[in-house]
Formats: C-alpha cells, structure tokens, sequence
C-alpha cells in the first residue's frame, strides 16, 4: 500500500495548490482593475496633421496596389503582345487582365474614401473622378480584349500617381497576389 500512498500525497499537494491559486484570483477587484490594463485602445490620429499624415499613407498604399494590378495584369501583357488574336495564353492573360481591372477599380474607389482626411489630396482628386468613375465598365472591356481600355487604365493610373506625388503621398507600385486579385 505504501507506493499508491507516495502518488496520492503530490496530486493532492497539486490539487490544493491550484484550488488556493484560482480562489485568490478569482472575480475580485485584482481581475477587474488588470482587465482595464490589459485592454488598449485601437490608435486614431488625433491631430489635423496625423489625420492628414494618415490619409496620405493609406491614399499611397491604395494607389500602389491600383498601379501595380494594372501594370501587371493590363499594361505590361498589353506592351507584350499576349493580348493579340492567336497569341498563347491569351484567354487566361485576358480573364486576369478582367480581375486586375475589377480589384484596380476597387482600389480607386477605395482611394477615393481614403483621401477624403486630406484636404489638399480631395481637392487634387476632385477633376479626375468623373474619369474614375468611367473605369466602371473597363474591366468588361478588358475581358473582351478591348485595347482602349487598357491606354484609359495606364493614363488614369498615372495621373492619380500624378496627384499623390504632388500631395507628397509617394506612391510605390506594389503588386498584389493572385489571392488579392480573386478577393477584389
């Protein structure tokens, strides 16, 4: 009987130990005031010049998406040829030209709400939304091998770089995955 005798005396010792441990922490005042500690609020720019700063940042992360679908998806395939007729791969290149319009489009949309914590990138942005707003039915074209849409798409493209440059919104082409082009 003595070896069950030398098991039983640490489990028992253990259970104790953590019945005590989980009493004293339970739902007292201790919890509750380390619950307020643990939690953190989400960061917000508080000032004019961080909502700025923001909207500037946020304006060139979108705009780099937007420039980096078209140019990988429409302009650079289009510049190669692979959109011509008997071209190989061309169905494909033109099915990924239709999803780099839909997500590049989404993007200017996007861009737009963006901006609108900058005055001066609202301000720089208001002439080219009735063009934006044109790039709607691109993505369509795009898919039916219209090479219209493709020099509207490059054009656009480069004059919203154009404003982000001049609102010191440095844009920096970045190419979004296959997975991104799929999500919109």
């Amino acid at each position: 009987m003595p070896h069950p005798i030398r098991r039983l005396a640490p489990a028992l010792a253990l259970t104790c130990t953590v019945s005590v441990g989980a009493t004293a922490c339970g739902s007292g005042s201790a919890a509750e005031e380390a619950a307020v500690y643990i939690t953190a609020p989400t960061p917000s720019p508080t000032t004019q010049d961080e909502r700025e700063d923001f909207a500037r940042a946020r304006f060139a992360a979108t705009a780099g998406l937007a420039a980096g679908a078209a140019y990988r998806w429409i302009v650079k395939p289009w510049k190669d040829g692979v959109f011509d007729k008997g071209a190989q791969g061309r169905a494909a290149a033109l099915d990924k030209a239709g999803l780099a319009g839909t997500f590049a489009y989404n993007k200017l949309k996007t861009l737009q709400r963006n901006a609108q914590g900058d005055p001066e990138l609202v301000e720089d942005l208001a002439p080219l939304l009735p063009e934006l707003e044109r790039l709607k039915d691109l993505p369509a074209k795009l898919r039916a091998g219209d090479e219209s849409a493709i020099r509207t798409f490059d054009k656009t493209i480069g004059k919203v770089r154009g404003v982000g440059s001049r609102a010191d919104a440095h844009i920096r082409v970045m190419v979004p995955t296959e997975s991104q082009l799929a999500a919109g």
